[in-house]
């Protein structure tokens, strides 16, 4: 495959508002749209045909010894069209890749739906931030969006370290110093103690991988500055679990307290299909600060309740789920079907959903139904 074909593909991908693409010998080309992967009408795809993709990717930079190549992250972008975010891995003796596609801006809370509580948490003064969710759900455009709320609002120095570089920033109050992992420093945990010499006051960490990365960045917080994050969890409550299991048991008291005093907030975020588009909608729980919660996290016998603390704050900021389930579905946003699908407690939800429904005006958005799947057959041609 040419670069400039591989190019026309990605730039339908961007137009057709694509989210990733796959590129695998012995299948066509694969668009994943809405969630769901879609044939892409071109020849299907030989071994050279992936390994000239990965040449590409790589800048033609020499494929390591071809037994010896097991996987590698790069960016790629292509003009007037987009950047990429690439993981070129081996399968069955072959090339394999897939991209992420990046918008070429950051969008705004509105423009992505999320809820207005990030803009306050963007604009807290130090603290550590995690953003966490499944691969695919949005977590580094929702960091993005942190990132580019403070880059028009404060004048500050932001440092973000990157494995790839996705969104590119354009300094507007703010400057931005932006890190990538193999090309402009060695690792995560480098790059976070040489943050700490660079007059840093706020710095994303792309991904927290390992036990070492986290700490680092819990010492940077609890140096004063604004730490955002994201790690593969899927809410608070599970993601406190996970980072406390990076510390052995004889220093778990220690970390507790030190997360107690540091964590600032927990974003997490589930897509689902919106009622009347070809779109996905994120469900956010978010979990703030508070004198409960830290000693929900100073206490391990009670990070059983952080749930139930969580659905009984919403004045201070906080949602589970469920919570914003019911919102978007009382507005219509998701279909009835598609709330309950996702709901963490399905019973709890359709008791909350059945009172609410039950105490809205007769001018309200009515009940949502569920809806056929309309992009499952979708094809796309290339020509």
């Amino acid at each position: 495959m040419e670069k400039k074909i591989l190019d026309r593909i990605l730039t339908m991908a961007v137009k057709s508002g694509v989210s990733d693409i796959h590129f695998q010998a012995g299948s066509v080309p694969l668009f994943r749209y809405n969630g769901t992967l879609m044939d892409v009408k071109y020849d299907v795809l030989t071994a050279q045909d992936t390994e000239l993709v990965a040449q590409i990717l790589l800048k033609n930079d020499r494929l390591h010894a071809y037994d010896d190549f097991v996987e590698r992250d790069v960016s790629y972008g292509v003009e007037n069209a987009g950047r990429f975010r690439a993981n070129i891995f081996k399968q069955r003796n072959s090339f394999a890749i897939v991209l992420r596609a990046i918008s070429i801006e950051a969008r705004t809370f509105e423009q992505l739906n999320l809820p207005p509580t990030l803009a306050h948490i963007a604009d807290l003064g130090r603290g550590l931030v995690l953003v966490t969710g499944a691969t695919g759900n949005g977590k580094s455009t929702t960091m993005s969006a942190m990132i580019e709320h403070i880059n028009r609002t404060r004048k500050l120095h932001i440092i973000t370290i990157e494995d790839p570089i996705e969104f590119l920033y354009k300094n507007d109050r703010s400057v931005i110093t932006q890190r990538e992992i193999g090309q402009d420093t060695r690792s995560f945990p480098e790059a976070l103690h040489a943050a700490l010499r660079q007059d840093p006051d706020v710095i994303l960490v792309g991904e927290i991988r390992d036990g070492v990365t986290f700490d680092t960045a819990l010492r940077a917080a609890e140096t004063g500055h604004l730490v955002f994050s994201a790690i593969h969890t899927t809410d608070a409550q599970k993601t406190i679990s996970r980072v406390l299991g990076f510390y052995p048991p004889e220093e778990q008291a220690t970390a507790r307290a030190r997360l107690a005093d540091n964590l600032a907030a927990v974003v997490s975020l589930r897509l689902l299909p919106m009622s009347n588009q070809q779109v996905r909608i994120p469900a956010v729980e978010i979990l703030r600060m508070s004198s409960a919660v830290q000693e929900c996290l100073r206490n391990p016998e009670k990070l059983g309740d952080l749930g139930f603390i969580i659905g009984r704050s919403r004045e201070y900021g906080m949602m589970t789920f469920d919570q914003h389930l019911v919102d978007l579905c009382k507005s219509g946003k998701i279909t009835l079907e598609v709330a309950r699908a996702a709901a963490t407690n399905r019973l709890e939800f359709d008791k909350a959903i059945t009172a609410e429904l039950a105490t809205a005006p007769a001018d309200a958005a009515p009940t949502p139904k569920a809806e056929g799947d309309e992009g499952g057959g979708k094809t796309y041609s290339f020509a």
